[in-house]
């Protein structure tokens, strides 16, 4: 697939249906359940809802921690916000949630690393608008956009390819439900979102999707853990990923079970996750080898690290620019 350069919250439950202007609940609560037994190494993993994650989902469900000879115990969170707040907390040893998370993790504890790419998104995050042919359309526009770093990363990048800014819309500050409600209801021009919304709010809001992360790394979900980690406990983090990494393979085989397993802890039917799995790329051992972690590949992850950097400085979230070689660690990937 072609890609080009490009969740302080990852997206929140992802898997709720529901009326575009009814409610949201979240589905629910945060939980723990520990993939047995109790006399081999245990390894706690915070995890939230979202497709991309399917790996841990399957691997937990099919006992393949077990398989690799550790004792995985899962804290489900309900949203990104609360695993980044929990892992910063010291609840858990490894989390999986965006690139643009563990930026701004990283820089409240410079421990942090990011150590594997679980996904990118591949068309799930996107942009809709009505009557516009090209980003130079926006200028003037109302955009609906919730002010998170991964939908600002997304927003850039389509305003930069009208040779736009910020300065050039009117920004209305909206979840990604309620920016997708509020483009169905025609009260915005354009709108930030992601699915289940954005396709259903475009049809209902006579408009399309202009901008999409298909075949993009603008969007990165990754593994994060703490240095010590990697230097004391580098064992662990290796049976974690080859577990996670056989899960993949059923998922993206397209395997039954682990289709329902997934589904399961998403609250979705299979063909509802088989949906949502087609809009994200979900990566395997190989693919952070020769893609993710290659800094002689052009899709690499650290393209996505330099512009989610410099979007979080513009932003005021961070103070200052951050060395992207001292955000991640490639020493487990390399080892595999």
């Amino acid at each position: 697939m072609s890609y080009f350069p490009q969740k302080f919250s990852r997206r929140r439950a992802l898997w709720l249906m529901g009326g575009l202007a009814g409610g949201v609940a979240l589905h629910g609560c945060t939980q723990s359940s520990t993939s047995s037994t109790t006399d081999t190494p245990t390894l706690t993993a915070g995890i939230s809802p979202w497709p991309g994650y399917s790996g841990h989902y399957v691997a937990m469900g099919k006992d393949l921690f077990k398989a690799e000879g550790i004792n995985v115990q899962e804290t489900f969170f309900q949203s990104a916000s609360e695993l980044v707040t929990g892992f910063l907390a010291g609840k858990v040893d490894i989390a999986s949630t965006t690139s643009g998370d563990a930026i701004q993790m990283i820089h409240k504890d410079p421990t942090i690393r990011m150590i594997y790419v679980v996904d990118y998104s591949d068309g799930s995050d996107g942009i809709i608008g009505r009557d516009i042919s090209s980003p130079a359309d926006l200028k003037g526009k109302t955009v609906g956009r919730e002010n998170l770093l991964f939908e600002n990363v997304l927003l850039r990048a389509y305003l930069a390819k009208g040779g736009l800014t910020e300065e050039d819309i009117v920004i209305k500050d909206l979840t990604a439900a309620d920016a997708a409600t509020a483009f169905a209801a025609k009260r915005v021009d354009v709108a930030v979102t992601y699915e289940p919304w954005m396709t259903k709010a475009a049809k209902e809001g006579g408009g399309e999707v202009i901008f999409s992360t298909k075949d993009t790394n603008l969007i990165v979900d990754t593994i994060v853990t703490r240095q010590t980690m990697i230097e004391t406990r580098a064992s662990e983090l290796q049976a974690y990923i080859r577990a996670c990494a056989q899960a993949v393979a059923l998922v993206n085989g397209g395997d039954d079970e682990a289709i329902k397993i997934a589904g399961d802890k998403l609250g979705v039917p299979p063909e509802e996750m088989k949906a949502q799995l087609s809009g994200v790329k979900v990566f395997d051992i190989e693919a952070n080898k020769t893609i993710a972690f290659n800094p002689s590949n052009p899709n690499n992850m650290m393209k996505n690290l330099e512009l989610t950097v410099q979007v979080a400085y513009d932003s005021k979230l961070i103070p200052e620019l951050m060395d992207i070689s001292s955000l991640y660690d490639d020493s487990i990937v390399k080892s595999l």
